[in-house]
Parts: C-alpha cells; sequence; structure tokens
C-alpha cells in the first residue's frame, strides 16, 4: 500500500495534529513529569501542543502525514527562543507553569549557540503506529535542514529512544540530568559552524 502524502501543516490542521499529539503523549516521562495528573493531562498537554503547533505552523514547518496522524514539529533556525509563549499562564495553574518553564530552561540552555533545525515535537497517534510515518515526517525536516546545510537537534527523555534515533544517524552530544534525564542528538549537516556535536515537547 502507498503511503499518504506528507504534507505541511496549515490552520486547519490544528484540531487533528493536537489530539494525535495527546494521545501519543500519554506515557512520555517529559508530558507526564509536566502533566501528572491524569484527570487534567488531557487538557493541559493540548494546551502545550496547541502553543507549539500556533508559533510554528505560520512558518511551513509542521510535516504531517495521514490527516496529521504522525507529526513532526520541527524549529527553523531563525527563531532564537524555544521558550513558551505567555499564553501558556492562562491554561496553568502556577506549580505545573513552573515546570513547563523550568524544564524549557533546562533544555534550552544545553542547545547549541550555531545555528540548527530543531525537532521539537515527533509523535503519532497510537491507532497509526507501525506504519513508518513518524520516521517519514521527520526525514521532511531532515531534508530542509541539509537542504539549508544546518545540522539537526533533538532531545529526549526515553532511554529507548536514543537507540531508534541511533538508527536513524542521529548522535547523543549532550545530557541534561535535571529536572529529568534527558538526552540532546544531533544529525550532522553540511555546516556545523565550528563544531561536530550536538524534543522536545520533541524529538521526544
Amino acid at each position: 500500500m502507498t503511503a499518504p502524502e506528507i504534507t505541511i501543516a496549515t490552520p486547519a490542521d490544528r484540531p487533528a495534529v493536537v489530539g494525535s499529539l495527546v494521545a501519543a503523549f500519554v506515557k512520555d516521562p517529559v508530558l507526564r513529569y509536566l502533566f501528572p495528573d491524569e484527570e487534567t493531562y488531557p487538557r493541559y498537554a493540548a494546551a502545550f501542543f496547541g502553543n507549539l503547533f500556533d508559533k510554528r505552523v505560520h512558518r511551513s514547518s509542521i510535516w504531517t502525514i495521514g490527516g496529521g496522524a504522525s507529526v513532526a514539529i520541527w524549529e527553523p533556525p531563525a527563531d532564537g527562543s524555544l521558550a513558551p509563549e505567555g499564553s501558556l499562564a492562562a491554561h496553568y495553574p502556577a506549580d505545573v507553569l513552573g515546570r513547563v518553564e523550568g524544564y524549557d530552561a533546562a533544555v534550552h540552555a544545553a542547545l547549541p549557540e550555531f545555528p540548527y533545525w530543531y525537532l521539537g515535537v515527533l509523535g503519532t497517534h497510537p491507532d497509526s503506529a507501525g506504519r513508518g510515518w513518524g520516521r517519514a515526517v521527520m526525514r521532511a525536516g531532515l531534508d530542509r535542514a541539509a537542504a539549508d546545510g544546518l545540522p539537526a537537534i533533538l532531545e529526549t527523555s526515553k532511554p529507548a529512544n536514543v537507540e531508534l534515533y541511533r538508527r536513524a544517524g542521529w548522535e547523543v552530544v549532550r545530557y541534561v540530568a535535571e529536572p529529568l534525564p534527558t538526552w540532546i542528538m544531533q544529525q550532522p549537516g553540511a555546516a556545523q559552524s565550528g563544531t561536530s556535536s550536538h524534543v522536545v515537547p520533541g524529538g521526544r
């Protein structure tokens, strides 16, 4: 069977993309650290992914397949900040907002200073798992980074994902111990600004 076409997300894809990511990250270490309560997880995770979607959708850096069943949210190098926007404050109580901002600050401090494409989120709805769609939408962003002559960066807090990403060409370049174990990984690009090393909500 031919795989569905990979497309760049538009605002109309927001409900499907957010719904897929909320379902995909139910057991993810980062999302459950940020939103541990079962009752509020769906609402808080939807606000989290919706915020990321809204910041990236107009930059043509969200690739989807299967009507949003699998999603890769990439951050182009032109935007220097990965910090959550103030709009999240309206969705979270102070303790939750503190965890989101604290985790983001810890990861951001470990990221390189040279230009790169950042794979902030990679997820597939459980109903569509096992079809290779996640690798396909990831590849679309990697191709864009390669066309720009830039490396690609992601972070993951799932130990099992480290080996999966290694098999896809990524290398661990930094480890962040707090607030939870996180591996920073890189795929080399044509230009690396003098270095050969280096979420995510991503490449989680």
